[in-house]
């Protein structure tokens, strides 16, 4: 756990307003839209390469209420009915998965959103061990990335995907 307080302080200070942040590049920004596997939208997003990794901010609505696990997923598909084509989670270092494993976490580990009953939600979650730009651990390689939305909460330990069940939502990640 104590590796998540520093990444916190990091955050807040990303958002501290400063007028010298230059504008995001190409490189450093990027956009997403969940859709179920019969093709209806439930949300938009971006994700912005920081200092202490990739934030990723989303709008949801029209998911059905509870805890679900969400990670980056290896590949750049979305193809329905189950989102098998977006691969494994995005997991460059070949950990096993989960932020509560021992043996490591895949670098595309989220923690879990909790959906209410509206099954609208505002999403912000920080990737520490991703990144945009090129480079080892980039999400923006030859076959691109995903994220997913799973069925069930994960338990941040099982290995490959924390028991966190179907991929109820999938999005591509895009320049």
């Amino acid at each position: 756990m104590r590796r998540f307080v520093p990444i916190l302080v990091a955050l807040v200070a990303c958002h501290g307003g400063s007028k010298n942040t230059p504008a995001p590049s190409a490189a450093s920004a990027a956009s997403f839209t969940m859709q179920t596997a019969d093709g209806r939208e439930v949300g938009r997003g971006s994700l912005q390469q920081t200092p202490a990794g990739v934030l990723i901010t989303a709008d949801l609505s029209g998911m059905p209420a509870g805890t679900h696990g969400i990670h980056l997923h290896a590949v750049g598909q979305c193809n329905a009915p189950d989102f098998a084509s977006a691969g494994g989670h995005f997991n460059p270092s070949s950990k096993m998965h989960g932020i509560r494993n021992p043996a490591g976490h895949h670098a595309g580990d989220l923690t879990n959103i909790s959906i209410p009953e509206s099954g609208a939600l505002r999403v912000e979650l920080l990737a520490p061990d991703v990144r945009l730009g090129p480079g080892d651990g980039t999400l923006l390689d030859a076959d691109g990335a995903s994220i997913v939305v799973h069925a069930l909460a994960d338990d941040y330990q099982t290995d490959p995907s924390g028991a966190s069940g179907s991929r109820i939502a999938c999005g591509v990640i895009r320049r």
